[in-house]
């Protein structure tokens, strides 16, 4: 009778062992099977959450224009049975923010408690992606160094130093004298033909080319097309912005303050006029302020709306917020086309802070520019050109102190439609106007990030992609 009790309590206890390791296995089993459901569904939801990318994608670059399409869309296999949904959020682009912010929560059918979020900001390139562009011939001189991509519609002389890629739309072109081509002076690789100096695209005495930084033919960059829409502008700056009308004097001065103000004075004479060659023709004229009334204070639009002024206009000062400013008279008519006159330093009140200046014709730096010169800033002049005249090297005042100066740097990107230059030189490479020593650099955060309502070009790209919770 003992011993069979013994044995039934035996049974017993390894059935209530069985039973406990049977109970964990199914518990571990029924678990492990939980979590591989729901790895299955986070990287499906992954999966689903990346075809709304996409789908954003595709239909911004057929629609670019609209970005209504926000919402729940159901996700289908390719039997056409819906196996999962994705929620888009989109967020389009403003005056202080060119890129579109997609936002797509993707989910398994059935599973809408598990669920993956991405995030990408998707934006077109602007125009300042280059440190320079010009729809004209254009030279680099020897004491010329360019930091960033520049472009040119027409022939580039480059003999100064680059650290990026430089194009041309041209494969060859006619080199004259204002590349100081003649036929006394056409050398290897040009030639001399029946129509002139025949040059490559691209050719100098810099090293750009055994760097592998010169490509020629590429594709033009269409002026037409990145010439702004003034009246819109002129439009946001009456609604949103700040607008000058005329100011019946010469023009406004701005003067940018590093409390993110500016002072705004009416220019009431400049100084006598002086000779200068434009490139094209000799002119008589004066860019120099010599007195000037207080106007106005007025704080940089927070909303990046423009500030948009029917008048010429003189522009320096530390710059404190994201702003454009547009010289332009509208309607626009040849004879009164404006321009805007850069009269001392432009730097930026922090990192931050970036600056636009857009010009109906010609951006200039005046006969009394500073010694040494820092721009920072996007400039763009739309019908004519970024430049300093030919100021001759006369032996009186005001030729003799302020014809030929020492150092200018650019720092942003300089948008030419005619010929460009800071500096002239002989046919021996002497300086006889203009800076000495020259640096242009570009700020490669304009490229999708540029000042407000400045030009973009091309499809979008995207410029940022994370997964968020």
């Amino acid at each position: 009778m003992k011993n069979k009790a013994f044995i039934i309590m035996w049974v017993l206890v390894f059935s209530a062992v069985f039973l406990i390791m049977f109970s964990g296995l199914v518990v571990f089993f029924s678990f492990q099977s939980n979590q591989n459901q729901r790895i299955k569904a986070e990287n499906m939801a992954f999966h689903i959450a990346e075809a709304g990318i996409n789908y954003s994608q595709w239909r911004l670059a057929h629609s670019s224009g609209d970005f209504n399409f926000s919402g729940v869309y159901d996700y289908k296999d390719p039997e056409g049975s819906i196996i999962g949904q994705y929620d888009l959020n989109i967020a389009s682009s403003t005056a202080c923010d060119t890129g579109v912010k997609i936002e797509a929560k993707g989910w398994k059918e059935g599973r809408a408690d598990i669920q993956r979020k991405i995030k990408i900001k998707y934006a077109k390139p602007s125009l300042a992606k280059y440190g320079f562009l010009t729809n004209s011939n254009v030279w680099f001189g020897e004491d010329e160094e360019l930091k960033g991509p520049f472009h040119s519609n027409g022939g580039i002389r480059m003999d100064g130093e680059q650290n990026s890629l430089s194009t041309s739309y041209k494969e060859i072109y006619i080199c004259g004298e204002e590349h100081d081509c003649s036929i006394e002076n056409c050398s290897d690789p040009c030639a001399w033909t029946a129509q002139g100096c025949l040059c490559p695209g691209i050719w100098g005495i810099g090293k750009g080319e055994e760097k592998g930084l010169w490509q020629f033919p590429v594709g033009i960059v269409d002026f037409d097309k990145i010439i702004q829409n003034l009246d819109t502008l002129k439009t946001e700056a009456q609604t949103r912005g700040i607008y000058l009308s005329s100011s019946g004097d010469y023009g406004y001065h701005l003067k940018f303050k590093p409390n993110g103000t500016f002072d705004v004075y009416k220019v009431k004479t400049l100084y006598p006029a002086v000779d200068g060659y434009d490139g094209q023709a000799w002119t008589y004229e004066s860019n120099d302020i010599k007195t000037e009334a207080f106007y106005q204070n007025f704080i940089v639009p927070s909303n990046c709306a423009p500030v948009f002024v029917e008048d010429n206009i003189w522009v320096e000062g530390d710059v404190k917020g994201r702003t454009t400013v547009v010289a332009a008279k509208l309607p626009e008519m040849p004879a009164s086309l404006k321009k805007i006159v850069i009269s001392n330093n432009i730097n930026y009140a922090d990192f931050n802070s970036v600056l636009g200046l857009i010009s109906q014709k010609d951006i200039l730096i005046p006969l009394r520019s500073p010694n040494n010169l820092e721009i920072k800033a996007a400039l763009l002049a739309q019908k004519g050109h970024v430049f300093r005249y030919y100021y001759p090297k006369r032996n009186y005042d005001p030729y003799k102190t302020y014809a030929i100066r020492d150092y200018i740097e650019t720092f942003g990107s300089i948008i030419t439609n005619t010929i460009w230059t800071f500096t002239w030189v002989d046919g021996l490479g002497n300086v006889v106007s203009g800076y000495k020593e020259t640096e242009m650099s570009y700020n490669k955060d304009l490229t999708y990030n540029p000042p407000p309502y400045f030009p973009v070009s091309g499809d979008y790209e995207v410029v940022s992609w994370e997964e968020v919770n």
